[in-house]
């Protein structure tokens, strides 16, 4: 792989004065929102995993927090769970009576997707008599695609379910950071140490009987897919800056940090998906108001992320063992 060169250049964000860019599509379409108690009718364990999450419990105790009603005084809001600023990331909400509401905190379609579209077809293992167990493999490998198709976010792909956590866990709101106080997203997050400790929720392989751990082999390719879903939305929230500050700065280090992490994975395993990421970052200039060209290349990291989690053998990417978070590290 010819050396790509992560210029200073990258780091420029020029002085302009344009309005903030504050609209954000929802991470989880209100009128496509089922619940989650609805997921529980079959996914009991599941879900009550989940309610022993800081995820569940932030319908709770996020609007307790006084230094969450610190930012929402500052951007202007009379209560954190009115407006999309903090509903989109920190609660789950439903449209009932054509009326919004918040039904929970994080859940199960938040990180799933919201199911109204996929619900049936996720159910449906070849027809109303054929039990799960009796499903045959084309048609498993059939339900999955059709439900990706329809919005679900199935972990059978890594990278769908690391794409929802860095839908929040990046921030791409400028005035959020700027004028609220907000910080510009989990500078530290990482997928396997996020996701393998109190939210793991892996029943079904069991027979839910108990909650499996994921195989070393797994966690080689999430570790990377992760950083690579990292180095996309990194590359997207550059993208809503408009003027020098906290956010632009923040945002475009950690994407700049993230390529020189995967260009060392890089340099160990030959990729030819990272490969590619890699090559489109290479092309970005980190600059404020720089939008179109930025999610462009952020779509090709997409492309390329999407199809090293298809492709990707676990089982040769041992060399990665030394990097990848332990068990002790899991949070």
């Amino acid at each position: 792989m010819p050396k790509l060169k992560f210029v200073s250049t990258w780091f420029v964000l020029l002085l302009v004065g344009l309005p903030w860019s504050v609209a954000q599509p929802p991470q989880c379409d209100p009128t496509k929102v089922i619940g989650p108690m609805r997921c529980a009718a079959c996914h009991e364990n599941e879900v009550r995993t989940w309610l022993q999450t800081p995820h569940a419990k932030t319908l709770e105790d996020l609007h307790r927090r006084p230094e969450a009603n610190a930012i929402a005084a500052k951007m202007g809001l009379r209560s954190i769970k009115r407006g999309d600023v903090c509903l989109d990331c920190h609660y789950t909400s439903q449209t009932v009576s054509e009326k919004v509401q918040i039904i929970a905190g994080v859940s199960c379609e938040s990180c799933h997707g919201a199911a109204l579209d996929w619900v049936t077809l996720h159910n449906d293992y070849g027809g109303p008599t054929v039990l799960k167990n009796q499903e045959t493999a084309a048609h498993k490998e059939q339900r999955r695609e059709t439900s990706i198709a329809h919005g679900m976010r199935n972990p059978s792909n890594v990278y769908l379910i690391a794409r929802s956590c860095l839908q929040c866990h990046s921030v791409p709101n400028e005035k959020l950071v700027n004028v609220g106080g907000h910080g510009a997203g989990t500078l530290k997050f990482e997928m396997v140490s996020w996701s393998q400790g109190i939210n793991r929720h892996n029943f079904l392989r069991t027979g839910n009987t108990t909650n499996a751990e994921n195989a070393p082999e797994a966690l080689r390719v999430m570790f990377v897919a992760g950083l690579i879903a990292d180095l996309e939305f990194s590359t997207r929230a550059v993208g809503k800056a408009t003027e020098r500050g906290t956010y632009g700065l923040t945002v475009a280090k950690r994407a700049a940090d993230v390529a020189v992490r995967l260009k060392s994975i890089q340099d160990q395993i030959q990729d030819p998906h990272l490969e590619q990421a890699l090559r489109s970052f290479s092309q970005a200039v980190l600059k404020t108001n720089n939008e179109a060209e930025l999610n462009r290349i952020a779509d090709e990291i997409q492309q390329a992320g999407t199809s090293f989690a298809q492709s990707a053998d676990g089982n040769r990417l041992a060399v990665l063992d030394t990097l990848i978070p332990g068990k002790s590290e899991y949070k």
